[in-house]
């Protein structure tokens, strides 16, 4: 099963350089891990629960981001560990996490039916069920719904009228809808790129199906994937989190290459009760990097063994214990 990916996420990971610090972080280990399942009429999806000593823990459930990432926030070639590093951190400071592979991915695999089946809210829907699963578990004391990258997306949408959430925290989330982050993304392409692609996103973005999409765009416009898009192009993020009524917290870093900051403010202007935190050299995979240029960024891409951003563990760790 093939999953979508943004232009950004198809880049090749091929080198490391000095820009950004690689200093492997003491590994000390002060939580459980154990498995746990999310039973589905499609199938089974598999998570972690990491269970501090404390009695009676929040809990924060951590929803990856697009394409083929993992309950860590790895994928295929690209493994970096930003969530199973964020969620470590939050255990080490008395927090509980539930991570899982989303349908179809990795362990979650056997979950995912046909592509053309798929729609944005099977991602929404799996989800509430995960907070409803969380509502049942007598072991914590509060929900608190975490989104990275277009998890912030799924993980808002999934708290609007939920009561079983008591707050709300995008990480790396986008502030407009998915085909202006496309349009986005290839802006730099010539002309000619864009004249073949922009059409195709309106399209998309209207309901409409595509029936001749040329080769070299298959991977991103094929057929079985335009009901998947069509159905993810509908979500503005601005719109969907003005709905929630809970303490929201949006945090997004200065070095993001596949987030500007511009879009935490947009998502901040749209919901009064938003607190936004903007974190200095911190970038799409939660790793420090002060520069922005790729070669610099995709090494961190890449390194399992480089700490997580101090400041986006502290500023989540503050909010989930706040009042």
């Amino acid at each position: 099963m093939k999953h979508i990916y943004t232009l950004a996420a198809l880049i090749c990971v091929l080198a490391f350089t000095s820009a950004c610090s690689t200093t492997k972080p003491a590994i000390q280990k002060s939580c459980n891990e154990k498995a746990i399942t999310l039973n589905t009429p499609s199938g089974n999806i598999y998570g972690t629960v990491y269970l501090p000593s404390a009695k009676k823990p929040p809990v924060v459930l951590l929803i990856a981001g697009s394409g083929p990432t993992d309950r860590d926030g790895n994928q295929p070639r690209v493994k970096n560990s930003s969530l199973k590093l964020l969620a470590e951190a939050l255990c080490k400071n008395g927090i509980s996490v539930v991570s899982y592979d989303k349908r179809g991915i990795a362990a979650s695999h056997a979950a995912m039916t046909k592509e053309a089946d798929l729609r944005f809210e099977s991602y929404i829907n799996d989800a509430r069920a995960w907070i409803d699963l969380l509502a049942k578990d007598k072991r914590f004391s509060q929900i608190i719904v975490a989104g990275h990258s277009e998890g912030s997306l799924i993980g808002m949408v999934a708290c609007e009228g939920n009561k079983n959430v008591s707050k709300f925290i995008s990480i790396a989330g986008s502030g407009i809808p998915a085909d202006e982050i496309i349009k986005e993304q290839i802006a730099a392409q010539p002309q000619q790129v864009k004249d073949v692609v922009y059409p195709m996103l309106d399209d998309l973005k209207q309901g409409k199906t595509i029936p001749n999409v040329p080769a070299e765009l298959g991977a991103l416009f094929r057929p079985s994937v335009q009901p998947y898009l069509i159905s993810w192009f509908r979500y503005n993020p601005q719109s969907e989190i003005k709905k929630l009524s809970m303490p929201i917290l949006i945090i997004q870093g200065t070095t993001d290459i596949q987030v500007p900051v511009r879009h935490a403010e947009l998502l901040a202007a749209a919901n009064p009760l938003a607190k936004k935190v903007v974190v200095a050299n911190m970038n799409h995979v939660l790793k420090d990097c002060s520069s922005t240029e790729q070669q610099a960024q995709l090494a961190t891409y890449t390194n399992p063994d480089m700490p997580l951003n101090a400041e986006l563990a502290k500023s989540v760790v503050e909010f989930v214990k706040s009042k």
